[in-house]
């Protein structure tokens, strides 16, 4: 009989531990909650990514046209103003980093390698339009434009996935909480 009461007085032990240890894994889950201001900048950041894509992905489409120098150089003047928005608004994502939850600022370090990217291919892009602009044709020339519109359409569809991470997220974290639903 004592070995019995020994076991149970074990198992009440183990069950208290579990539920403190449990229950302190949901805190710390809670201690980082999303920040709102960061989520606002980030679906600023997609918007501006997609300008931005779209104005490489068009000036990308000059290299299977007769488009003038002018054209370029026009398209190339707006890559740089939305380029040069796109960066301002990392620059804030930056500040607001601290109070950024876990996946916010995994998006926040993420954007940093595609804008550097695109920097040296827009900078070689004026560069070479600056110089040269009646060589508009050279495979160079047309490897950076390709680079640009690459790079600014694979950045603007991860910042978009990570907004859409952190809808989805706020989506579940509202259905859990308007069902009841225990945390796991």
């Amino acid at each position: 009989m004592n070995a019995r009461k020994s076991v149970v007085w074990i198992g009440v032990g183990a069950l208290l531990a579990a539920g403190f240890f449990g229950g302190a894994f949901t805190v710390k889950a809670a201690d980082n909650p999303d920040s709102e201001q960061v989520s606002t900048l980030l679906s600023e950041a997609k918007t501006m990514a997609f300008q931005l894509k779209e104005d490489a992905a068009t000036m990308e489409t000059f290299t299977r046209s007769k488009a003038s120098w002018q054209s370029h150089a026009a398209a190339i003047a707006q890559i740089k103003e939305h380029f040069n928005a796109l960066s301002a608004q990392v620059t804030k994502l930056k500040a607001a980093k601290a109070t950024a939850s876990p996946w916010q600022k995994t998006a926040i370090d993420r954007i940093d390698p595609f804008l550097n990217e695109m920097s040296g291919y827009t900078e070689a892009v004026i560069e070479q339009l600056n110089k040269h602009p009646e060589r508009l044709n050279t495979p160079e020339y047309k490897d950076y434009l390709e680079a640009n519109a690459d790079y600014s359409g694979d950045m603007a569809a991860m910042i978009a996935d990570f907004v859409d991470y952190g809808r989805t997220k706020d989506r579940l974290q509202q259905l859990t909480d308007k069902l009841e639903v225990p945390a796991s």
